[in-house]
């Protein structure tokens, strides 16, 4: 789970390295995240959700709940590559231009997530017997919390790179600075 955690992180930051200002905020449609919205959403989600595991755990253990949520271990190890049925995210995490400089949000991310590793790596805690509510899922233990939150981060990583194929998307500078100078020597020849 830490490593999942770790690599997503890294992934991510591999699908939006050198992105132009007009590719972060390109949206493929008007009721579609950018993927600067994106970003905003996983910064703010991953702070919310470790609250959310940190007071799942000061509540009372729920054994009897195990069985339940052993049954969506699928669903959970599965959410980063299911893109066909969306999700909606909880109004709080929901992106308001919090941060507008994706370098920003990324370091926001990288220390949010820290914390998060941090968590996972030296907590004692029963994680498998306190549970706290998915939107769509139902009651999901605070181990499988976690698992999500790496899973989360690939399901937008997906988003992300969906964004980036789409046939609007805006050129980078370099492209946009080579594509006359290919033109030029195709028709040369």
């Amino acid at each position: 789970m830490v490593g999942e955690l770790a690599a997503s992180v890294a992934r991510l930051v591999e699908v939006v390295n050198g992105l132009t200002s007009a590719q972060v905020n390109f949206r493929t449609g008007p009721d579609r995240w950018s993927i600067a919205e994106v970003l905003e959403h996983l910064v703010v989600w991953e702070s919310f959700m470790l609250g959310a595991v940190q007071g799942a755990l000061e509540g009372l253990a729920e054994p009897e709940k195990q069985a339940s949520a052993a049954a969506k271990e699928p669903l959970v190890l599965g959410l980063a590559t299911s893109r066909d049925k969306p999700l909606k995210a909880r109004e709080a995490a929901r992106p308001t231009g919090r941060w507008t400089d994706v370098g920003v949000m990324l370091a926001e991310f990288r220390v949010r997530r820290g914390r998060t590793i941090e968590f996972a790596e030296s907590t004692h805690a029963d994680l498998r017997s306190h549970f706290f509510a998915h939107v769509t899922f139902g009651d999901l233990d605070c181990y499988q919390w976690l698992v999500v939150m790496g899973q989360h981060t690939l399901r937008h990583v997906g988003q992300i790179e969906e964004i980036r194929r789409d046939g609007a998307f805006p050129e980078s500078e370099k492209a946009r600075a080579r594509g006359p100078f290919l033109f030029r020597l195709i028709s040369a020849g």
